[in-house]
């Protein structure tokens, strides 16, 4: 994976970047202006950022896996400490699906009726391979989404869900917290 460079992430032209932040040159960023990315951040090879008007906030010790993608109008939050597997799609943005309106970015706003949303994860959130996070969806602090599981409503601190739709199949250990600690300050 080719990684862009700090004069590169400059002219990328984020809101504002942080310190070991690492972007593959094969992720497509749109809206940049938007789009604010702490410390020690890894963004993989084809990853999709497409802020919208609320833009998207990344936050410190943040992994965004091969083939992901953040897309909306509203805001999305990763907080400290997310991962976020490959294949992950969250969306703060979603077209009505019932046949009342018509769907795509290409129809004329007044025939869509689109639900934007903010989305957001708390410190330690997992996110696992494959899995789709909906608009208007928090996933608490410690919450683990397990792999092909479509998350339609918000998640507790430290719930495991999985399933489509996701469901609560136990808690998650909060360990974690404690190890925390011991991560150097960014």
């Amino acid at each position: 994976m080719a990684i862009l460079s700090e004069q590169q992430l400059k002219e990328v032209g984020f809101k504002s970047i942080g310190k070991n932040v690492r972007i593959s040159d094969k992720a497509s960023i749109y809206g940049a202006q938007g789009i604010a990315i702490g410390d020690n951040v890894r963004i993989d090879d084809f990853v999709v950022l497409s802020a919208g008007a609320g833009g998207i906030d990344i936050g410190n010790y943040i992994h965004i896996a091969v083939f992901s993608s953040l897309i909306g109008a509203e805001k999305i939050t990763l907080s400290d400490f997310c991962n976020i597997s490959s294949r992950v799609s969250i969306y703060s943005a979603s077209d009505d699906y019932s046949g009342e309106f018509m769907t795509n970015p290409m129809v004329p706003e007044q025939l869509t009726n689109v639900e934007k949303s903010p989305v957001f994860l708390g410190k330690h959130v997992i996110v696992g391979s494959g899995s789709v996070i909906l608009p208007g969806v928090t996933l608490g602090e410690g919450a683990a989404v397990g792999a092909l599981s479509l998350v339609a409503n918000s998640v507790n601190d430290f719930d495991i869900v999985a399933g489509c739709p996701a469901k609560v199949i136990k808690k998650r250990k909060t360990k974690l917290l404690n190890l925390e600690k011991n991560v150097p300050s960014s």
